[in-house]
């Protein structure tokens, strides 16, 4: 088959992806409702620890599961991930009422979406890259705008499917996708490097390329070079970010709920945050020739901080301005996380290859964080307005932590950062140019 039908599955990759990421956090009603599973909020939230554990593990190992079996390999096993994840939530349905059986059945479905999510979002933006090197930039964009298409779409397939009785469809719908999507790739050669070309590393302007490079010796090649003290700095604003953006992912339904707003509504609540998030990544890559991305990185933290206290305030009974602050707090979150990886790429040049995975998984710490820190403090009857209300305090921090991130930096090349073939945090050998 060609290198388009490759493209292809890879942009449908991206889009089913996204559905499966949200599947859960869209149930979020179905999973605490008392006539169903009767999550307690502690429970509901301690449901994704297991989803942070192995997810920060793939991002961490996924470079080096590549190298040994391949990057197509890499990208079945996250499928097969997601696929388990939703069979696994399908079967806990008909144990729902028998919580010590359906909740260990949620906690597997949790970790193997988080195996899922860490072993395919690196490996798909590897593979676009490669099948588009004269338009990586583009073609990121557009993969990133699919799967956060798809974090949108999980919140409206959940709704549809409640309103008609069959609140399950959203699992099977994904599960069946993912079986068609598996299916398809398995027959690709899906190899980076015989797409149309090999994908170019970025190099700074100022660098002139030398006509040849030696090979390093192997030994060189095996060194690791100690992590510089200013990735802690990215890897502190990856916590904050996590947390911030699960705060609206995860809870935003549940806070429409206690406001006295209907199940569609809290849906909706969700869909547009999601859609907000794509949005606005979108929206500031294409102007940021007119506005800055470096100043857009400054400012969003504190819209998102006045959009927490916005929700904390909110009186029962107002849906509409409980939809509007989530879809701000979208805009919010949007340019963020990509942003925060570009500009670690540029700046930490001794391991630029390894800094999206690195910065991937201290945000998986600040969404573990958020997701499972929550539960206790709502059970404890601190309620959800009023954690919304303290995480103003976190986009405060991390709006501060901006200007630290970027110090006297020129805004990125690129709002989405180009992926390389490792994710490990170790150095990785200047070459002209890359298979993966």
């Amino acid at each position: 088959m060609s290198s388009r039908a490759e493209s292809q599955t890879i942009y449908a990759a991206g889009l089913v992806q996204g559905i499966a990421l949200v599947t859960f956090p869209a149930a979020s009603t179905i999973l605490t409702a008392p006539g169903s599973y009767a999550l307690s909020s502690s429970q509901y939230g301690a449901m994704f620890i297991p989803q942070v554990i192995t997810a920060v593990t793939t991002s961490l190992l996924g470079a080096s599961l590549g190298r040994r079996f391949g990057g197509k390999q890499v990208y079945l096993a996250g499928l097969a991930g997601d696929l388990a994840a939703m069979v696994l939530l399908i079967a806990s349905h008909f144990v729902a009422t028998d919580r010590p059986v359906a909740y260990p059945l949620l906690l597997a479905a949790t970790a193997c979406l988080g195996a899922g999510f860490g072993l395919t979002v690196p490996s798909i933006n590897t593979f676009t890259a490669a099948f588009h090197p004269a338009a990586v930039d583009r073609s990121v964009l557009m993969l990133n705008a699919l799967l956060g298409l798809g974090t949108a779409l999980a919140p409206v397939f959940v709704t549809i499917f409640v309103s008609l009785g069959f609140w399950l469809g959203l699992p099977i719908l994904a599960a069946a996708l993912l079986v068609i999507l598996f299916a398809v790739s398995l027959r690709l050669p899906l190899r980076a490097e015989s797409a149309v070309g090999p994908v170019e590393e970025p190099r700074p302007a100022q660098e002139k390329r030398p006509a040849q490079e030696p090979h390093p010796p192997q030994s060189a090649r095996q060194t690791r070079t100690p992590v510089p003290a200013q990735f802690w700095v990215f890897a502190g604003f990856a916590v904050l970010y996590g947390f911030c953006e699960t705060m609206n992912g995860n809870w935003s339904q549940l806070d429409l709920e206690s406001l006295k707003a209907s199940a569609t509504q809290a849906s909706l609540a969700l869909t547009v945050f999601w859609a907000m998030t794509t949005a606005g990544r979108v929206l500031f890559a294409v102007i940021a020739r007119w506005f800055p991305s470096r100043l857009a990185y400054h400012l969003l933290p504190f819209l998102l901080a006045g959009v927490f206290v916005m929700i904390a305030v909110l009186p029962a009974g107002t849906p509409g301005l409980g939809i509007l602050a989530f879809a701000l707090a979208g805009l919010g979150c949007s340019a963020l996380l990509p942003l925060t990886i570009s500009f670690g790429q540029e700046k930490l040049t001794t391991i630029s290859a390894g800094v999206a995975g690195g910065i991937i998984a201290f945000y998986q710490i600040g969404y573990g964080i958020a997701a499972f820190g929550v539960g206790p403090l709502h059970s404890a009857g601190i309620t959800l307005p009023t954690v919304f209300g303290i995480s103003a305090a976190v986009a405060v921090a991390m709006g501060l932590l901006s200007f630290a991130v970027a110090h006297h930096r020129p805004s990125p090349a690129s709002l989405h950062p180009r992926p390389t073939g490792s994710a490990a945090l170790q150095p990785q050998p200047r070459a002209v140019s890359t298979g993966q």
